[in-house]
């Protein structure tokens, strides 16, 4: 069907990454009571998951050039899936920008750059060492990051004035320190998905010249940073619940450790991508559906 062959164009199944990170601050709003903005939250929503079906179907539209994978439609109307995509994805933000303010418009602007770059382009990030951090960064700390200032009251987190003359910035910086803190979870499980992937991919990479963070670093210490990134973000919650700043029931998040140990163990001995890059997967939804979960749990009990 139609709608399958779509649904596989933009695989559906990997829009995990933006939808949790959107979950797990919608449960830290409802934990410190501020009120949400239904209107602007699902116009973000929106234009953040819209986009980043159309992140991936540029990446294999373009890899389809080399890789003569089935895109499930002809070029021409996969490249036109792109462009409405797109245009809904960018109306949507601009729609958000204008009800909300500059801040939103300039983060946004840099988001779709970002994910267009990413696979388009002379140098694509996705052929550089740098796509664990991007990925990271922009679903993991990004999407938080927006969600919570158009939801927090005005100059939360930061100010922005702008005129003919000046620009001054005015940062918050423990209310910003709360967002990194809150962010580290999404930022290290998802680029551990991406790190997962291309230390998967490595040699099939390098034949085409991709490449990668695990190029540089090696099988060997890539799998072992992979192993480091989950074991940050159980460090993250440890320090979140000791400063406060999430409910000690977040603690009981900490015994997805023992399945996340097992899916790492399973990991270390073999990376191959059909057999094992599943794990990636398995441990995010592990670790951000048992945190998000639980600070859900923590706004209905204090």
């Amino acid at each position: 069907m139609v709608i399958g062959r779509f649904l596989n164009y933009v695989e559906i199944k990997t829009k995990i990454t933006s939808t949790f990170a959107f979950l797990i601050t919608m449960a830290y709003l409802f934990y410190i009571g501020s009120p949400v903005d239904w209107r602007l939250t699902l116009i973000f929503f929106a234009s953040m998951f819209i986009f980043d079906m159309t992140t991936t179907a540029i990446n294999n539209y373009i890899d389809s050039k080399t890789n003569h994978q089935s895109l499930g439609f002809k070029r021409k109307i996969a490249l036109a899936i792109i462009f409405v995509m797109l245009g809904i994805s960018t109306a949507l933000g601009l729609y958000l920008a204008y009800l909300s303010d500059v801040v939103v418009l300039l983060i946004g602007a840099v988001c779709f750059m970002c994910g267009i770059l990413y696979t388009f382009g002379p140098i694509p990030i996705s052929r550089q060492p740098l796509g664990e951090i991007f990925s990271g960064l922009f679903y993991g700390l990004l999407i938080p990051f927006i969600l919570l200032y158009i939801n927090l009251p005005e100059d939360t987190l930061l100010k922005l004035s702008l005129n003919f003359t000046a620009i001054n910035l005015q940062l918050n910086i423990m209310p910003l320190f709360t967002v990194v803190l809150l962010s580290v979870p999404p930022v290290c499980t998802t680029a551990n998905i991406m790190l997962a992937n291309n230390i998967c991919d490595l040699e099939r990479d390098i034949t085409v010249k991709r490449f990668t963070l695990p190029y540089y670093l090696g099988k060997r210490k890539s799998v072992y940073l992979f192993a480091g990134l989950y074991y940050l973000g159980y460090l993250d919650i440890i320090l979140m619940v000791v400063l406060g700043k999430l409910p000690w029931v977040c603690l009981l998040s900490l015994a997805t450790v023992y399945p996340v140990q097992k899916n790492i163990n399973q990991f270390f001995k073999v990376q191959d991508k059909a057999k094992t890059f599943i794990v990636s997967i398995k441990n995010y939804v592990l670790i951000m559906g048992a945190l998000s979960l639980m600070i859900f749990i923590g706004g209905l009990s204090f």
